[in-house]
């Protein structure tokens, strides 16, 4: 009775497994074991790939994140100083290497200064400058494979060889001091791609290692940052400019031209056009002899026949005016039948508050 009690049981889990498995497979559910997903595929679902981060092919998930950021203006000017940049940089690598260098720049994206700090691929190095005339910081990552590329050319590694990489050790101290030559490097050629602009001067400040010893803005702030790469034959890397817009704030104008030399709401040609006809415009002046306060019933009897005495006596001086303005100081008398006023001295122009 048991044995068959048992049997019963167990065709009932049998039945409602089966069961539970139609009902998945009726409801368009994939019937499979659970599976964990990789980093990689994390990412991918993500949208935090290495793929074009200029909003090209983003997935439904990332385009829902990115739904919330804020959107940044637009600079055009800034990313003709980055391509400045990149075709400076092409020839003082070369030079800096004695080798063929190859510099590009794969995108130019607004971003928030914690995110970008959250994404940097360790380990890398991290260069803190600052902008001397515009009192603030910028930042530059070296991605390890720029690294021990940079090393290897410097210290005569062959062509046509890969650069060995050993990860999980501190970087040496050797390797700093070729990393930091290269950062001086860019950041002068930095410095000259933002000269047709306005002269600035980019000195490097350390070199990290943590990016949370790199913080040079607010977490929340909005940045921009250019994505560089550097291939020299079979070895290379990328190199990162990050600047906050407050570093650019001081520039801000000028990086809002759409080409060089653009003026705000001002036409040079108008200017020049308005500055010679003004040269040529007539205005009166008027020769003031005297200034009296009267009450309004004495200025009410006046009538023809009333004389008003002048304050002023023979050889005092008067002022001549336009409009409400006074311009000169003179003294009144005669040249040739007619009143005349000889100018002796102008008059002090009146604060734009004090009219």
């Amino acid at each position: 009775m048991s044995d068959t009690a048992n049997q019963q049981d167990l065709s009932d889990e049998d039945l409602a497994a089966a069961w539970g498995a139609e009902t998945d497979a009726a409801d368009g559910l994939p019937v499979q074991a659970e599976r964990v997903l990789n980093q990689a595929e994390i990412d991918s679902l993500l949208g935090f790939d290495d793929g074009p981060a200029g909003g090209e092919h983003r997935s439904g998930m990332q385009r829902i994140i990115s739904s919330g950021l804020v959107s940044y203006e637009r600079l055009p000017m800034l990313e003709i100083v980055f391509d400045r940049l990149v075709r400076i940089m092409s020839t003082s690598l070369r030079n800096f290497t004695s080798d063929n260098v190859e510099v590009g720049i794969d995108n130019i994206i607004s971003l928030r200064f914690g995110d970008y700090l959250n994404s940097i691929p360790l380990p890398a190095m991290l260069a803190v400058f600052k902008a001397e005339e515009w009192d603030n910081y910028g930042l530059m990552v070296v991605d390890s494979a720029m690294i021990y590329s940079i090393v290897d050319v410097l210290l005569g590694g062959r062509r046509g060889t890969a650069a060995m990489r050993i990860e999980g050790r501190p970087y040496t101290t050797i390797e700093r001091t070729l990393v930091e030559r290269l950062i001086m490097v860019v950041l002068q050629d930095l410095s000259v791609g933002f000269d047709p602009l306005c002269p600035v001067t980019f000195r490097f400040e350390r070199l990290e290692v943590n990016p949370r010893f790199a913080t040079i803005s607010r977490l929340s702030n909005a940045a921009i940052l250019a994505r560089m790469r550097v291939d020299m034959e079979d070895r290379g890397g990328r190199l990162e400019l990050l600047l906050p817009y407050a570093t650019l704030e001081p520039v801000r104008e000028l990086l809002l031209q759409q080409f060089m030399g653009e003026k705000f709401g001002r036409d040079s040609i108008w200017e020049t056009h308005l500055a010679e006809e003004l040269w040529n415009t007539e205005i009166d002046l008027e020769v003031v002899l005297d200034e009296q306060t009267m009450k309004l019933s004495e200025m009410i009897a006046l009538k023809p026949g009333s004389q008003i005495v002048l304050s002023g006596g023979v050889g005092s001086t008067v002022q001549l005016r336009c409009g409400t303005t006074p311009l000169f100081e003179g003294r009144v008398g005669r040249r040739k039948n007619r009143v005349a006023v000889r100018i002796e001295r102008e008059l002090p122009r009146p604060a734009p508050s004090d009219r």
